[in-house]
């Protein structure tokens, strides 16, 4: 995310990966987890998981770069998400301590499992995906079975919250990882059922050893590579600890040395004792010789320490072949926006296994100032230790200069230098063409937080000089000055400082009218101070903030001021008297930055809540509310154009919005509002404080898959008006079938909002077109009597061959739900009678229609294996490969036909000539 990233104003936005991106995925919400599916590394699978901070998870077609589905269950941050083995099942995680099982072909929820009291972190399929395991932050570890959907075995033992778990790809070993000094070892018992002991019969995990770690820190990741013989444990720091992995050959050898070593141990005590006794026991028995108990440290060996170049966020294993003489090739990514690539190889050296990096042109750290130029063709942006010079129209870094910690920038007159505001209180003046720091000026003894340039009183920016504001409570007003070097007798830019204003307390901000003649200085006692340029006389105090004031901004007409503050309102103040015009509540944490868009009275305000919004300061209203950063927001720039703006944040990302060319309607906007606070009550009415909590058993429990959306609330909406619909026009029917049976001629007009289907086909229209994650909260929503007339086109519904499937489920939802009002209800019983007839012989005929196909499938599977010597997995990729052959002799053919009637030309002209 540390790119400049370009986003459409009325449009949502556009979303930068950290990596190689051929193509941008948008989203609403921060994205918390990732997961690609097992076949995703091959041609024929392209799917990618991302869980998100509201609790949806959104399926994305990697080659189409398109979101495939939306599945919303989560109330909670999602934390977790992984694939079965086959791809067709996800499992995911979230702080709201539950587990969902999702079917991704159906792109629908299956069911929820609860049992964990604090925030799952990780899980992972045994079993060919019949079991899951989860582990969670209450310590547990958590062993379901995913056919009887029941909890079959918790397993404790660790002290602290258990960060990560995983499996290695044969299904032998668990090893779980938390702040514990320890690694935890478990072997996964396949026959676990079979055994005769009743204790022993569910027990899945036996415990198989403990291994110490080299590091201090938690545990954040524990990862087995492809082939299951390394183990990587990923820290919370800048180290990778590699395991070895043996396999049971290398194991039983070891665990001999170990017992050979152990035996030569205590013979040669027992020689030292027998000699004083007279006699020598041998100490191992033959049988344990022969066949040894293999422990933990005789599978998994310490390698070696990778160490990183900064923290380290998440780790993967590269899936392809590693290069001659590595184990395996290790990918980090690093929490400053960077990927490295090490190389794992059997040594247990300490020296840098670094093979590549990769790097975005943006920034590493926070971003805390953004600063457009004259034109709007340059920005810049400044850093903990880099100022970095854009290109804002195509997203290019022109520039990067390093720096001190730049807490406030500006450019020059003329464009040519720029001059940043340091932490330490130095100014620093940039030579934007050569890209170097000509001079650091000592301007103040503490922070400097804000420079503003001095304009003239015609509105321009010329070369008057500039205002800094500091912690040090003083304003200083510099000028600028043109000085001749000795050397090489060239022109550079310096400063020279000509006034101070002291003030009372340290200055946050500093903000000049348009047209030079007021400054206005907000102090940390939250109160903000106007004074007369010229004369630096006292002219206003303005006063009203509970918190500090950290920005402000003047109109162009200089008639108003603008100031936020970490009270999260916004004050606009008309100059004329010092009197507030409005107090406005903007934004939900603390107001960043704000500025005015030139010659109007719109502004935009930014905050921590990572959100920036469009306001009408004369009508004081919220016009727009842009979303699309995932940290707070701390700077903005408007163009002088006003046709774009840019923010910075603290996700290390510089963001471009473009005002687009669409009308914006008012009404639309407040009523996209009114609908997100009515999602946020759906979400606040489940986690109601003042309601009873439902109590979880031990063992765990089922739950519904989904949640109450907006979107399944309107679903049931139309569908209710289907079921209306569909009524009335049942009646005007038989009414019309029964005036015909009377001799009267009559003409019957269909409705016209039924599109010429029949009733039964109009509302089977309507449930179709419902989202296969919405439907089961949809009916959920539905009132009996329209559950009801829903059941009684079921039937009608069960003969079509591709809706069996959707009416088996709608059919148990509706069952589990009015289980007790359909058992009394007397008109449901002939309905509920013909659909158990019906329902048990159609399911049948589709499971055997399956069964043939799947049947038929394994049949060329084999055919195309036995008259191929490629595996079949690799048919797809081989078939690609004699297509791109092909492809290349077909265009050599065509280049060497072209040539030879060029040739042919020439000869024919060259004769003709002679």
């Amino acid at each position: 995310m540390g790119a400049l990233e370009f986003v459409k104003l009325c449009a949502g936005y556009w979303y930068l990966s950290d990596a190689f991106s051929h193509f941008l995925l948008k989203g609403s919400s921060p994205k918390t987890h990732r997961r690609s599916s097992p076949g995703s590394s091959s041609s024929s699978s392209s799917s990618i998981a991302s869980g998100h901070s509201d609790g949806s998870i959104r399926l994305w077609d990697c080659e189409k770069g398109t979101c495939e589905a939306t599945l919303n269950g989560h109330k909670s941050a999602v934390t977790v998400l992984r694939y079965n083995h086959a791809g067709s099942l996800l499992a995911s995680g979230s702080k709201d301590c539950d587990v969902i099982l999702w079917d991704v072909v159906g792109e629908a929820g299956i069911f929820r499992l609860r049992g964990h009291r604090d925030q799952v972190t990780d899980l992972s399929f045994i079993d060919s995906g019949k079991k899951l395991v989860t582990c969670s932050k209450d310590k547990f570890m958590r062993v379901w079975d995913l056919e009887t959907q029941h909890c079959i075995q918790i397993v404790g033992g660790h002290h602290t919250e258990i960060w990560s778990l995983d499996v290695d790809p044969k299904e032998r070993f668990l090893v779980s990882g938390s702040a514990d000094p320890e690694l935890r070892f478990y072997q996964i018992r396949h026959n676990a059922e079979a055994t005769d002991k009743v204790q022993d019969k569910w027990e899945i995990l036996k415990q198989f050893g403990e291994i110490q770690r080299k590091s201090k820190y938690r545990v954040a990741a524990v990862r087995f590579d492809k082939s299951g013989s390394l183990l990587a444990c990923q820290v919370a720091g800048k180290a990778v600890e590699i395991y070895w992995v043996l396999d049971d050959s290398e194991a039983m050898r070891k665990s001999k040395r170990r017992l050979h070593r152990k035996k030569e141990k205590v013979l040669a005590k027992s020689v030292v004792e027998g000699n004083e006794n007279g006699s020598v026991i041998d100490p191992l028995s033959s049988q344990e010789v022969q066949h040894p108990t293999i422990v933990v440290s005789d599978v998994f060996k310490f390698l070696r320490n990778l160490p990183a170049s900064n923290k380290i966020c998440s780790i993967a294993f590269c899936p392809n072949s590693p290069p001659k003489g590595a184990l395996a090739v290790l990918t980090l990514s690093l929490n400053n926006n960077m990927l490295e690539t090490h190389l794992v190889d059997s040594s247990d050296s300490s020296k840098s296994s670094k093979m590549n990096s990769v790097e975005l042109q943006g920034h590493r750290s926070y971003i805390r100032s953004v600063a457009l130029n004259s034109e709007s063709n340059l920005l810049m942006s400044t850093s903990h230790n880099v100022v970095k010079i854009w290109n804002p129209s195509t997203g290019a870094c022109l520039r990067t200069i390093d720096s001190e910690y730049g807490l406030c920038s500006c450019f020059v007159p003329g464009n040519r230098y720029a001059l940043v505001g340091t932490k330490s209180g130095k100014l620093e003046i940039i030579d934007i063409g050569s890209g170097s720091l000509t001079e650091v000026v000592e301007a103040h003894a503490g922070p400097i937080r804000s420079i503003v340039p001095i304009p003239d009183l015609n509105g321009s920016i010329s070369g008057r000089g500039f205002v800094t504001g500091s912690a040090d409570k003083d304003v200083k007003f510099w000028e600028y000055q043109i000085l001749q070097t000795p050397d090489s007798g060239s022109k550079k830019l310096s400063v020279a400082n000509v006034r101070t204003l002291k003030m009372n307390d340290d200055v946050l901000v500093v903000s000049i009218s348009p047209n030079g003649k007021y400054i206005a200085v907000a102090l940390l006692d939250c109160t903000v101070k106007v004074f007369f340029v010229d004369t630096l006389k006292y002219f206003q105090h303005l006063y009203g903030h509970k918190l500090p004031v950290f920005c402000m901004d003047f109109s162009s007409d200089g008639d108003l001021l603008v100031t936020g503050s970490a009270d999260k309102n916004l004050r606009i103040w008309g100059l004329d008297f010092g009197d507030i015009r409005r107090s406005i509540f903007a934004h939900a944490d603390s107001v960043m930055d704000v500025k005015f868009v030139k010659n109007t009275h719109y502004m935009f305000s930014v905050g921590k809540d990572r959100l920036v919004k469009y306001w009408d300061a004369d009508k004081f209203e919220l016009l727009l509310t842009l979303e699309g950063h995932h940290d707070e927001v701390s700077c903005l720039a408007v163009s002088n154009r006003g046709d774009f703006i840019v923010t910075g944040s603290h996700d290390r990302s510089i963001r471009r919005w473009d005002r687009t060319e669409e009308p914006l309607f008012i009404e639309e906007e407040r009523g996209k509002r009114l609908e997100e606070m009515f999602d946020s009550d759906l979400d606040n009415s489940a986690d109601n404080r003042y309601a009873p909590k439902e109590v979880v058993p031990e063992e765990g429990s089922v739950g519904v898959p989904g949640k109450k959306t907006q979107e399944s609330l309107t679903a049931a909406d139309v569908i209710i008006d289907a079921l209306d619909t569909a009524e009335e026009e049942i009646k005007r029917i038989n009414q019309y079938k029964e005036d015909q049976s009377h001799g009267q001629e009559t003409e019957f007009q269909p409705n016209v909002l039924m599109r010429g289907h029949p009733p039964s086909d109009f509302v089977l229209h309507a449930l179709s077109n419902v989202p296969a994650n919405d439907v089961e909260q949809m009916l959920l929503s539905l009132p009996f009597s329209d559950a009801l007339k829903l059941m009684s086109y079921l039937r009608e519904w069960a003969l079509i061959p591709d809706k069996v499937e959707l009416v088996c489920r709608v059919c148990t939802v509706l069952l589990q739900t009015h289980h007790n009002q359909l058992t009394t209800t007397v008109a449901a019983r002939p309905m509920l009678t013909s659909l158990k007839d019906i329902l048990h012989e159609r399911v049948k005929e589709c499971k055997d229609t399956v069964g043939f196909n799947l049947a038929a499938m394994d049949h060329l599977k084999e055919l195309m294996s036995m008259k191929s010597d490629a595996l079949f997995r690799d048919a797809k990729a081989t078939l690609m490969e004699i297509r791109m052959q092909q492809s290349k002799r077909t265009d050599r053919r065509e280049i060497n036909e072209k040539r030879k009637k060029k040739k042919h030309k020439v000869s024919a002209v060259a004769q003709a000539a002679a």
